[in-house]
């Protein structure tokens, strides 16, 4: 596989970073870097997203005929690589990033010519209606039931730790609409509007008073049956292939990358750069320099039009778990420095129901003030989109099964 970029790449990133220096606000860098979440909140994604579409750049993944961009495999690479090093804030991954691959390989045309076009004006906002109470990596055992009544499903149960669907207008969901033998059958995704009579969300706050996650109940909700990505009873094969999506749909090494080059410079700035810390630094480069090898063969595999696969769940493991390394470090840098909690200077996602610090000025400098709530936050990394754990179930059974 050769890893140099040609004439016509470097081109091309010299074209993304002209674009990101003359395009990308100031105030979105400043919020990505105060950042302490994977995502950023509804009125950042959408402004910036609201750039990159005038662009032609907010669904770059996508078949061109949508929206998408006929990119090679390397400047899609590059593409996430210069959006890291210039700080851009993330977009909300729910629409264009994973109802849409669900949408494009099972919806119908109509599904598709009229929610995508949405997803790109961000005119819809969506959430992902999958976890319950009892329902969490061990998804096939969800209970939200949808029984059909003519055109209609009248749905009924819960969904737990549903990011932003305070401020979703859609939901991509998994609800039961059959008791099969196998757990995973009878499962049907389904496609709800949080406006729809009977749905009511309630804030789950975090012990730091941040509002992201929310508990989602439905009473006698009815959605149109036409509202069904693929088929009525088959919606586990949907969301196999949406998690691949969100497991491995788009490079982690980038952000890596721009994280380690920043926690050096933070640690020579503030005569931290010890010899082990300098230590740790390297190790944690050369495992990602690993992992970008994975990233690139998936992506040539995404090119040739394939899906993630099984090579996702070693992306997420890899990716995730060296995320948090890099909490850990950052952490040993900060020092003292971490402990005082000054949310009133950070981005957590989402709205501060309660701030419990006194506002002022900030204590330490500024690279420290998000050290401790990321490294609190990515602990969730490992287990979101299935832990880790089920991640490695998954990789094991398919080596035993051809050993």
């Amino acid at each position: 596989m050769d890893l140099t970029f040609s004439e016509k790449d470097e081109e091309f990133r010299r074209e993304l970073r002209e674009f990101l220096e003359s395009e990308l606000p100031l105030e979105l860098k400043e919020y990505t870097r105060r950042m302490t979440s994977v995502y950023s909140e509804k009125s950042v994604a959408l402004q910036w997203q609201d750039i990159l579409a005038r662009k032609g750049w907010a669904a770059p993944s996508w078949p061109l005929e949508y929206g998408g961009c006929d990119w090679s495999v390397a400047q899609k690479y590059l593409f996430d690589v210069e959006l890291a090093r210039a700080e851009a804030p993330p977009l909300s991954p729910m629409g264009i990033s994973m109802c849409a691959p669900a949408l494009i390989g099972f919806g119908t045309e109509a599904q598709k010519d009229y929610y995508l076009p949405r997803m790109l004006s961000g005119e819809d906002y969506w959430c992902q209606g999958y976890s319950e109470p009892h329902a969490g990596s061990d998804l096939a055992s969800l209970s939200m039931t949808a029984e059909r009544c003519g055109d209609e499903f009248i749905c009924n149960g819960s969904k737990l730790w549903t990011t932003h669907a305070h401020e979703a207008n859609m939901m991509f969901c998994l609800v039961r609409t059959s008791q099969e033998a196998r757990p995973q059958l009878g499962i049907t995704f389904l496609l709800i509007e949080m406006d729809s009579p009977g749905v009511t969300v309630s804030p789950i706050a975090m012990l730091t008073g941040e509002h992201i996650q929310n508990a989602v109940f439905f009473d006698d909700v009815r959605v149109p049956v036409s509202n069904v990505v693929g088929e009525i009873g088959n919606g586990w094969t949907v969301a196999k292939y949406l998690l691949e999506f969100e497991r491995g749909g788009s490079a982690y090494t980038p952000k890596l990358n721009s994280r380690v080059r920043g926690l050096r410079r933070a640690a020579i700035d503030n005569d931290a750069l010890t010899p082990d810390i300098s230590a740790s630094l390297s190790e944690v480069e050369i495992s990602i320099s690993a992992l970008e090898i994975q990233e690139l063969r998936l992506m040539s595999e995404l090119s040739k039009g394939g899906s993630p696969g099984l090579i996702a769940s070693l992306l997420k493991i890899r990716g995730t778990e060296l995320s948090q390394r890099l909490t850990e470090i950052r952490l040993s840098i900060a020092g003292n420095y971490a402990a005082p909690f000054q949310p009133e200077f950070t981005a957590p996602g989402g709205e501060v129901i309660n701030r419990y610090s006194i506002p002022g000025e900030r204590v330490g400098p500024e690279a420290f003030v998000t050290a401790m709530p990321h490294y609190l936050n990515d602990r969730v990394g490992s287990i979101y989109a299935g832990s880790n754990e089920i991640q490695r179930n998954i990789l094991a059974k398919i080596l035993i099964s051809k050993s």
